[in-house]
């Protein structure tokens, strides 16, 4: 297998994307292509599954071809997915019965209130891990079991399948009806104690077993691909939602180590072993099932997201066209020494954890007529920064201990403006990875751990390589100053729902 590579399938909100990694865990080839975003109603957000299936095949094929490989050139596919994102299709057909509700879609809000109002918060918490909200898959589902047409009657005789997107894509290459463990501890529907679809879940959501997909490892030959989409079956032996994908691509396989990235918006993920519960409003999460030992061994996670991250810079952009390209805002920001005591709460569309705030509104504070539009764009930095450690905070509350490092990646994580002030306003060291596409080759490590490409997590880790270091520098009694108006910002942003 010297000369073999491992296929990562990364299927992303945006765009589908395939990268080819070598044994060193380098990239050897990647190609991407954009798809088609849907906004039929105020707060809803759709996918067409079947581009996202062509386009995911089509840049598959690309990346092949461009690099003269063939089936046997690769060891195995990994695939790493949008979580949440729903797909309804017909078992026999495999056309979907209606669009695919994206992970952002908050039409399924009324029915979370509802399910909220029906006292049923603390059992999906204790077995999911997770809170009710429209963001996740298992409110998604029942919207479309009690508003497709039809779309009831046939999923309870088994002539319809769900399945989220790494089940989509899997069922498409192989015909098999599988996801894993990551994927599915993100539906409201999977009770991630016992690592099974829960009954009494799916009762109360009124979702018929049947649809479901079987639940596998993480890593481990899962499903081999159909002979004519590669010239010979190639097995899929990885698969993970996008976020844990990252953080097994950061070689995060210790308690207590933690990534972020930094994408759109920001997730934020520790390792925490076993399943732990929070108590400070994050989730609680599988990050993966290795499937190479006997028993399984399953690793968990505390979550928190932030909403707008790299969407923030977006609206520089976009909205108030003070850079042109989302690249610019480093350069605009090292205009001015420092934010001139402005403070930038981005919360355009709500907070999420620790506050989980559906109301809160964006909020800049501290506008003088000096403010300039590098003050503006340095605050906009230093919020991503700050609502990212509002979420580390709670870990280390949940976790009872403080974190030795964040490990980043994603987009804006090439800024170094950016990730100095995260040193600074978190006291700890800051650490940016030569191979900042970790999404990708924590699907491919995951699939070449699966059929033996790698032997071991620890052969693994030892490709992790540190590309820059970023040590706090920042006093005592500066951090303290500007955690404490960064706490007053986030009251007042969040005191706009009452107003």
């Amino acid at each position: 297998m010297a000369d073999q590579y491992i296929l990562a399938i990364d299927q992303g909100t945006t765009s589908s994307r395939a990268i080819l990694f070598n044994r060193s865990g380098r990239i050897h080839g990647m190609a991407q292509q954009e798809f088609t975003q849907f906004f039929p109603n105020p707060g809803w957000v759709e996918h067409d599954a079947n581009e996202i299936w062509s386009s995911q095949l089509a840049v598959t094929h690309q990346v092949i071809r461009e690099h003269n490989l063939t089936a046997k050139d690769i060891a195995a596919i990994g695939i790493t997915n949008q979580r949440e994102t729903s797909v309804l299709w017909d078992r026999k057909t495999g056309e979907p019965v209606a669009h695919a509700i994206v992970w952002q879609d908050r039409r399924a809000a009324s029915l979370c209130d509802t399910l909220r109002d029906e006292g049923h918060s603390e059992l999906f918490q204790k077995k999911t891990g997770l809170i009710i909200d429209a963001y996740f898959s298992g409110t998604k589902l029942r919207w479309l079991l009690d508003n497709v047409p039809n779309a009831r009657a046939r999923a309870e005789k088994g002539e319809l399948a769900f399945g989220t997107v790494d089940s989509w894509l899997i069922y498409k290459l192989s015909g098999a009806h599988l996801t894993d463990t990551s994927n599915a501890s993100r539906t409201l529907m999977f009770n991630i104690h016992s690592l099974d679809w829960d009954d009494e879940l799916l009762a109360i959501l009124k979702i018929p077993r049947a649809i479901l997909p079987k639940v596998v490892p993480s890593s481990g030959i899962a499903a081999m691909t159909d002979a004519k989409f590669f010239g010979a079956p190639l097995p899929i032996a990885g698969i993970a939602g996008d976020q844990q994908a990252a953080t097994y691509g950061q070689a995060c396989f210790k308690p207590g180590m933690v990534k972020s990235t930094y994408g759109t918006g920001c997730f934020i993920l520790m390792n925490t072993g076993a399943a732990v519960d929070s108590h400070n409003r994050l989730l609680t999460t599988v990050g993966w099932t290795t499937g190479h030992s006997t028993p399984h061994k399953t690793d968990y996670m505390f979550e928190g997201g932030v909403f707008m991250g790299g969407a923030t810079v977006q609206w520089l952009r976009d909205g108030l066209g003070i850079i042109k390209k989302s690249s610019d805002v480093e350069a605009l920001a090292k205009t001015v020494p420092d934010s001139d005591g402005l403070t930038f709460v981005p919360a355009f569309s709500g907070l999420g954890a620790p506050h989980w705030d559906a109301y809160a509104r964006g909020t800049l504070l501290g506008i003088t007529r000096g403010t300039q539009a590098g003050h503006i764009a340095r605050a906009a930095l230093e919020g991503i920064a700050f609502q990212t450690a509002d979420v580390l905070q709670a870990m280390e509350k949940d976790a009872g201990t403080g974190i030795k490092e964040l490990r980043v990646d994603g987009g804006a994580a090439s800024n170094n403006l950016l990730m100095q002030f995260q040193a600074d306003i978190l006291n700890v060291p800051v650490v940016r990875p030569e191979v900042t596409e970790t999404t990708a080759l924590g699907a491919g490590y995951l699939a070449g751990l699966g059929v033996g490409f790698w032997a071991t997590q620890e052969e693994i880790a030892e490709q992790w390589h540190v590309e820059r270091h970023f040590e706090p520098t920042m006093s005592t009694d500066k951090r303290a100053h500007h955690l404490g108006v960064w706490s007053e910002a986030i009251q007042r942003s969040m005191k706009w729902a009452a107003s």
